[in-house]
């Protein structure tokens, strides 16, 4: 019998293990279709709060700086996976002096990649809501919303705070929906 731990915060994930699906599938053949326990478990999580540097998912305790959320579950979004770099460039001197370090310009560079929403889509969400930063310093080319557009998804690229309340609205509707929020600048 060895001590429990946590997995390191950067494969927190607030998602349904194999036996809770397990379980889930189980009452529901007991239960029936009239309970609808199925799409219960598998609905998009709510954002509960969102301030600067932090926001918290509803049925989750881990406390996110950026997060990705789908239907049934939520995790951090950690930028180094996928090689997105987050760098602020300093446009009169044309030099990078460090993340979140710049004299004139904070760009978020290159920004949302498609590697970064892939696993929010083989989800199948039918929405997907980008949460661009409190201040709408992280980019989003073209490429990616072409991506989504292409793999047939509605796409909403907003302000952090604004696409936290579209995001939730949607979920209110049944919405399978997804996102990805930066929740500094």
């Amino acid at each position: 019998m060895g001590r429990e731990t946590s997995p390191p915060k950067h494969l927190a994930c607030c998602e349904p293990d194999s036996a809770t699906l397990m379980l889930g599938s189980v009452l529901l053949s007991w239960w029936g279709y009239k309970h609808n326990l199925f799409n219960l478990a598998m609905s998009s999580p709510e954002i509960a709060s969102l301030s600067w540097g932090q926001m918290m998912v509803k049925g989750c305790s881990t406390a996110y700086k950026d997060c990705k959320v789908w239907p049934g579950g939520s995790r951090t979004w950690d930028w180094r996976e996928t090689g997105t770099n987050i760098l602020c460039r300093t446009q009169e001197a044309g030099i990078t002096i460090g993340m979140f370090f710049s004299l004139r310009s904070n760009l978020h560079s290159p920004g949302v990649q498609p590697a970064d929403l892939e696993e929010v889509v083989k989800k199948g969400v039918k929405t997907l809501v980008i949460g661009r930063g409190m201040s709408e310093a992280l980019q989003v080319p073209a490429s990616t919303v072409d991506y989504l557009k292409k793999n047939g998804i509605d796409v909403l690229v907003l302000q952090t705070e604004k696409a936290v309340k579209e995001y939730n609205a949607l979920v209110a509707q049944g919405v399978k929906v997804g996102g990805v929020f930066h929740s500094t600048c």
